[in-house]
C-alpha cells in the first residue's frame, strides 16, 4: 500500500510523462523536443538572450554534459550560438540566435495549444491553486 506521499510521486510521474508526450507531439511539427523548447525559452528570458552553459543546464534539469550534447545539434542548425565569456574563459556562453528566436515564437503557439488542451479539466482558480502548490515543491 502506498502512502499519500508515494501516491503523489507516482501520480506526478505519470502526469509528467503524459504532459511531455502530448507537448512533444505538437512540438515535433517544429522539429523541437520539449527540452529544446525549454532551453530556447530560458535563453529568450535571459539578459541579452545569453546564459552560461552551466546555468542553462541547471535551469532545464540537465547535467553539464547533457546540455552540451543537446546544444551541439542546435548550434549546427543555428538555433543557438556559443560565445566566449569575456569575463571568464572557463565558462562558455550560449546565445539564442535570430533563427532560434523565430522558431521559438512559432513553437510557443503549438505549446500554448497543447498546454490549454492538457489543462482544460482544471481551468481558472483550480489551475492557479495547482500551480501554487506545485511551486512549493520546487
Amino acid at each position: 500500500m502506498l502512502s499519500p506521499a508515494m501516491d503523489f510521486v507516482m501520480t506526478l510521474s505519470a502526469l509528467q510523462s503524459k504532459v511531455q508526450k502530448r507537448v512533444e507531439s505538437q512540438l515535433n511539427t517544429h522539429g523541437l523536443s520539449f527540452t529544446e523548447l525549454m532551453v530556447m525559452y530560458n535563453l529568450s528570458t535571459a539578459p541579452s538572450n545569453t546564459m552560461r552553459r552551466i546555468e542553462l543546464a541547471e535551469n532545464v534539469g540537465l547535467s553539464a554534459s547533457g546540455v552540451t550534447r543537446l546544444l551541439t545539434p542546435m548550434v549546427k542548425i543555428n538555433l543557438v550560438q556559443k560565445e566566449v565569456n569575456p569575463r571568464d574563459a572557463r565558462y562558455s556562453l550560449v546565445k539564442l540566435s535570430d533563427t532560434g528566436k523565430q522558431l521559438l515564437k512559432d513553437a510557443l503557439v503549438a505549446f500554448e495549444h497543447s498546454s490549454e488542451t492538457l489543462t482544460k479539466p482544471i481551468q481558472g482558480k483550480q489551475l492557479e491553486r495547482f500551480i501554487k502548490l506545485s511551486e512549493k515543491l520546487l
